[in-house]
């Protein structure tokens, strides 16, 4: 007999966790008159006893363990059949059987127990050195019962183990969420604290840029355009062409510091949105830019707007911005035509992958036939202080576009450009509708 291997003890452990083993065991013995019953656990290399009544010496307790090849459980683990013997010596298959030569009983009987599953997990079983009537129906039938009671409980003890790891995983897993939610708010906490910083930094500087750098930038241009309009005779022509430099790098500035303004503004302003009517935005903004368009001869076609779910000033801004940036960059070739619309639909139909194909869009497009871009630039574009353009040629600051994708952005909305360069541009917005 060998010492248990470490892997079935649990198996000898939930088998002593059934309250009515020993029971069963003592039954069997009163009963049958046998010596030895045993519940043994049987694969297909090993038979180890889970718990055992033994009143014959035989010498096995909980724990150890017969070779698998000696034994007729294994034959019984395969055929997941009973095996009864009354007389070993009268028995016709198992009067020369190894197997009672080598233990020395006259007597046997074992029955299968099977998991819930329909796996073998071993045999409850009992032998005896004297002839004993195990085949009877009365004994054959109470051992099937036994057998079947020790299941049961084998299967009621694996699911409240399974249910015990479960509650641990939910419980490991609760631990974890409450963890994570944990993390999570002292994250947002911090993005908070971060975010309020941000925003005084912001309003810090949008008072620097509208009072303390502008301030000196007025002085600067005030004394200059005295000094040409008094002094003008008394200077060279080359100190008069000093001062137009200085005077146009001040309105340069100037231009910066209201377009950096407009930027942050957007950035940290608290908009709510509004049911308006585009038109009513559209008007007002070819009202301020007329002097441009009569000045560049452009044409404005302009379709019957919508009305959209959008915050109005940020919205005057962006159609300020990207009509002005057509009437810069008009070419010379030929006159000028900007065209507007505006339609409602829904994603699905609008072929823009980025859209939630399920809701409504207010789509406005705006499109002219000035000098256009290269179309691998439709993205840099939109960028802070990007410029496809000689400075020299067209004046601007290169923040227009960032503003205007930061006001699409301000609105959950989608912004794209498509241009060919000599061939004019396209500005798509996509906002979705409340």
């Amino acid at each position: 007999m060998e010492t248990i291997k470490k892997d079935f003890s649990k198996d000898i452990s939930d088998i002593g966790q059934i309250p009515i083993i020993q029971t069963i065991l003592n039954v069997i013995c009163q009963t049958t008159g046998m010596g030895f019953t045993a519940v043994a656990r049987v694969t297909d290399e090993h038979w180890v006893t889970c718990s055992v009544r033994d009143d014959i010496g035989f010498g096995l307790k909980p724990g150890d363990e017969l070779e698998i090849k000696t034994t007729i459980c294994n034959e019984i683990r395969q055929n997941e059949m009973a095996v009864t013997i009354d007389h070993v010596d009268e028995d016709p298959q198992f009067y020369d059987h190894h197997t009672p030569k080598q233990y020395g009983f006259q007597s046997y009987i074992s029955v299968p127990i099977m998991r819930r599953d329909g796996t073998f997990f071993g045999t409850l079983c009992a032998i005896d050195p004297d002839p004993h009537i195990v085949s009877s129906p009365a004994i054959t039938g109470m051992f099937s019962l036994f057998a079947d009671l020790i299941s049961f409980h084998l299967n009621a003890l694996y699911s409240a183990q399974e249910n015990e790891i479960k509650l641990e995983q939910e419980m490991a897993f609760k631990d974890k969420l409450e963890k994570q939610v944990k993390d999570r708010t002292i994250e947002l906490i911090e993005n908070n604290k971060s975010l309020v910083k941000l925003n005084k930094e912001l309003e810090s500087f949008a008072y620097i840029s509208s009072h303390d750098l502008q301030e000196p930038l007025r002085k600067i241009q005030t004394i200059s355009s005295i000094l040409i309009d008094t002094e003008k005779a008394n200077l060279s022509v080359k100190g008069q062409d000093y001062f137009k430099r200085m005077q146009d790098a001040a309105k340069r500035m100037q231009t910066l510091i209201n377009d950096l303004l407009a930027y942050s503004r957007t950035n940290v302003a608290d908009g709510k949105l509004e049911n308006t009517d585009l038109n009513s935005i559209l008007d007002e903004v070819l009202l301020d830019l007329n002097e441009d368009i009569e000045k560049t001869h452009a044409t404005i076609e302009a379709a019957e707007m919508c009305r959209a779910d959008i915050i109005p000033f940020q919205f005057r801004q962006l159609l300020y911005n990207l009509i002005g940036n057509a009437l810069k960059f008009k070419s010379k070739e030929r006159p000028l035509i900007i065209k507007i619309n505006s339609r409602i639909a829904t994603g699905a139909t609008l072929n823009v992958p980025k859209l939630n194909q399920d809701i409504d869009y207010c789509h406005i497009s705006i499109a002219d036939n000035g000098i256009g871009f290269d179309q691998q630039y439709s993205d840099k574009i939109f960028e802070v202080f990007q410029r496809l353009h000689d400075r020299t040629r067209f004046e601007g600051t290169g923040i227009g576009l960032a503003i205007v994708k930061k006001i699409v952005d301000n609105h959950n909305g989608i912004i794209t450009a498509t241009g060919q360069l000599g061939n004019g541009a396209q500005f798509d917005i996509y906002v979705p509708m409340i």
